[in-house]
Formats: C-alpha cells, structure tokens, sequence
C-alpha cells in the first residue's frame, strides 16, 4: 500500500494547482474562486524513488458555523461546505503525512491558525507549504508562517514549480520507512478481504466466520465506514480478514465519509491475497457487482463469488410455490440456474468458484474458508519451465495462431516469473501479433492443465531477447 499524503489548508491557496503539477495531469479544477475543490481527488505520484498517493482536499473553514441551506464565506451553500469539512477530516485522519498550504501572498489568516491548532492534534508529520511564493519579497514575507508553531515553512510557487523540489524532499523524509510499510503485512499469512456492494452482508458473513461480533452489524447501508483487520486462526494457521464498507457506482457515490470508503475497499483489495466478492441472493447480480468483480479481476486477485442470504431467497421461492406439489431436489435445481445467471455476467472471470452461504444460520461459512485457503495457496503454486514449455507446445500443435495485424505470432518459449499472483512471460517473435483471443486460449490450457481455481494470473508477451536472436543464427 502506498503512503496517504493529504494537502489541506483554506480555501484558494493554491491546493490544486500543486496538485495538478505533481500528479501531471490537470486532474483537479483549478479557479480562482475559494470553494471551487469540494470532493478530495487522489493521484499517485513518486519523488526520489518513493511513491505515494496524493489527496487533493476542499478548503477548511473550521471556525465558520454554517447552518445547513446557507451560505457560507465561499459563497457555497452551508450543506456542501459542511461535507467538504467532513471529507477534509477524513483524510487528515488517514493520512501519514500532511502537507498544510497557506498563502505567502496574504500572510497569516484567522483561518490558518484555526488549521494550524487542529493539525498540531493529530500528532502527525505536518509540512507548511507556503505557496504562491512567485518573486523575492513574498518568499521572504513567508518567514512569518513560523507564528503558526509547525516548524519551517518552505516557499514555493506551484504555478512557477519554484520551490516543489524542496517540498517533496520534506514530503518523502516524514514518510514512513519503507520497511515499515511493508512490515504492517505478514507475506506468510493470507490476506481475505470481504467485499461487495452495501448492504449484501459483509460483516454478517465476518460475524459468522468469528464467531462472535467482531464487527457492527446493521441493515443501514454504509454501517461500516473503514476497512477492518481481523486475525484468527483458522485449521491451525493465521490468517486475516478485512471487512471492508460497501462499494458503490462512482455516480451513486455521496460526499462525505462514504466516498473515502470507496477507495479504502478498493484500497483493501489491493493487499489482499483473496477476495470474497458477496452478493445477495434476493436481489441477484446487480451493476456494482460486475464492477466490483472487474476491480479484483484487473488486479489478478483469488476471488469467490459468494451468493449470500441463500436462505432467505429458498423462503421467497417456497413461499411462492405454496400450494404447488413440493419437489425435493428444488433447492438444487434452483441453485444451478442461479449459478449459470451468475456465470454468464461474470464471464470475465470463469475462474472463480461460486458458494452459496447463509452468513446468518452459518450455512457453508466453514466451508467458505476452506475454499478461501486453498485459493490462497494456489497463488504461490510454481510450474518448472520445462512442464510449462511442454503444455504450451501441445496446446500450439492443437490450435496455431491465426494472422493478426499481417502477422502470425511465434511462441519460443516461457517461463513463470512470479507467483502471488502467478505470473507468465512469453517470449515470441512479435507481441502485437498474439490476438487477446489466443491469449484466452493459452490461458484455458494452462488452468485446464495445473488449475489455479479461484486465483487471477497474468500473461505478458515480450520479444524474443536479440541476444538468444544472434545465438540461434
């Protein structure tokens, strides 16, 4: 996981702008208007070989009490202000690093220092960025900032990228220590994390596996806000669960706490070695959760595809069939077309295993785990190259590639690279000329041949090295 680096500070100092130029992109509005950032945007970005992910956030006017309807000092309405306040927090609270931002030009406001004794609270690292700092006298004028008891201001000019250098140089030294970073996650110890959209029963589910309330369990949608760690044991070895706040379609998504909790699940996926995707059996597959499925798919995580409530489902069948002459393998028969239902809008992903639970009577939820553990242990299976290179050749004698861009692609070899996930290189005579479908195809073989049920994995196509090229002339 990379570090949390939040730029807060009132409203038109020029956070955006900063933004922007780190990241690269002109991602964030920037106007001269205060108010004009209200959601918190996130970037990735990297200096001196560290990288971490940048939070652009809404300016702070902590000491303007704006009823909800009115307007406040920014001119915007006193409910968007209280959620830019509320989304600002937030990512105060979880970032590693602040980086507080004034204004050079205007000096010292009421509004800094309100920021400045809130920041000095959170007993974290906070560098003071005095910006617009764009000729001589203002970068002298910035020696006042150290009224604000955070240490030094360094002045900067994010639109003259004066300055920027030094900024990040304090960034990437307050940082915590790579190791410590990659510390917080045992590599030897699987990683589940419990994902869906709201409400489908997530922290039920983890309730069931614990055993007791380990997490709060509410039928309010959005009830769990963070990402919630939880170690136990389980067939004599660790492991870890992450319960995570339900998912939404980014244009579903509300301000405020809910949309940092999006990127927390998704952040949550991210270092999990498996997921657990839920769905709720009487509401059937929905959007978010093709959403969420392609999430874990392009991040080649193990996942299982979990229709939860199954009992409350059988209840609405039997109660609809009343009066109906009972059929015994029903049940069966109901949750094999539900499976295909399932199967065909998660196409993209036929690897994954689908188990159908009852997180609140218990039902299958041993068995869940099991299925989790193995997935989880697949990732790390290793092939010899020379059993891969023979399934690879046979799988070619079945079916050659076809021409593709004026070209018919050559396969030499391949080896695996990695595991976790498990990692194929492919060495061929031109790598635009592998159709996507052909990719398809050798990918099938190969988990025909040595499984990998549950778990993503990963295909590259790479050139023939020039070297082994002269050799073989």
């Amino acid at each position: 996981m990379k570090p949390l680096v939040a730029i807060v500070g009132r409203p038109n100092v020029g956070k955006s702008t900063f933004f922007n130029r780190m990241i690269g992109e002109r991602i964030a509005v920037v106007e001269d208007m205060p108010g004009t950032t209200r959601d918190r945007i996130y970037g990735d970005t990297d200096w001196n070989g560290r990288e971490f992910t940048l939070i652009d956030t809404g300016g702070l006017e902590f000491g303007s009490d704006i009823p909800v309807g009115q307007v406040g000092l920014t001119g915007q309405p006193g409910d968007i202000m209280k959620h830019v306040q509320a989304q600002a927090e937030v990512a105060i609270e979880e970032a590693d690093v602040i980086i507080f931002m004034v204004d050079a030009k205007t000096g010292i406001t009421a509004a800094d220092q309100e920021v400045a004794d809130v920041l000095r609270r959170t007993h974290k690292p906070v560098i003071l960025a005095a910006n617009k700092a764009d000729n001589a006298r203002t970068r002298l004028d910035a020696v006042e900032f150290y009224q604000l008891g955070l240490g030094d201001p360094i002045d900067l000019s994010s639109v003259q990228g004066i300055g920027t250098g030094d900024l990040l140089d304090a960034v990437v030294e307050a940082l915590p220590p790579e190791e410590e970073v990659a510390g917080e996650e045992d590599d030897d110890i699987p990683h589940i994390a419990i994902v869906g959209r709201p409400n489908v029963g997530k922290s039920s589910l983890l309730n069931a596996i614990l055993g007791y309330q380990r997490a709060i369990v509410s039928d309010i949608p959005g009830t769990t806000r963070d990402a919630i760690d939880t170690e136990l044991e389980f067939q004599n070895r660790k492991l870890i669960l992450i319960d995570t706040a339900g998912i939404r379609r980014r244009g579903r998504i509300g301000p405020g706490v809910e949309k940092f909790s999006v990127l927390r699940a998704e952040r949550a996926i991210e270092r999990a070695d498996v997921a657990i995707l839920v769905i709720d059996a009487s509401e059937g597959l929905a959007a978010q959760d093709t959403h969420i499925a392609g999430k874990v798919h392009e991040m080649s995580k193990g996942v299982i595809v979990v229709v939860n409530k199954w009992d409350l489902a059988q209840e609405q069948r039997r109660a609809a069939r009343e009066g109906q002459e009972p059929d015994p393998d029903d049940e069966i028969k109901t949750a094999e077309a539900y499976r295909r239902i399932i199967s065909e809008g998660l196409k993209f992903i036929p690897y994954a295993p689908i188990v159908f639970i009852s997180a609140k009577t218990g039902y299958h939820v041993k068995s869940l785990l099991e299925t989790a553990v193995s997935i989880a242990d697949m990732r790390f299976f290793r092939v010899s190259t020379s059993r891969l290179n023979e399934v690879v050749r046979d799988a070619v004698r079945r079916h050659n590639p076809t021409v593709f861009k004026g070209k018919v692609a050559k396969i030499y070899y391949a080896t695996q690279t990695q595991v976790n996930p498990p990692t194929f290189v492919f060495f061929v005579n031109d790598p635009q000329a592998v159709h996507f479908t052909y990719e398809r195809y050798l990918e099938n073989q190969m988990r025909a041949e040595f499984g990998f049920k549950g778990s993503g994995i990963r295909m590259y196509f790479r050139a023939r090295p020039k070297s082994e090229q002269s050799e073989r002339r």
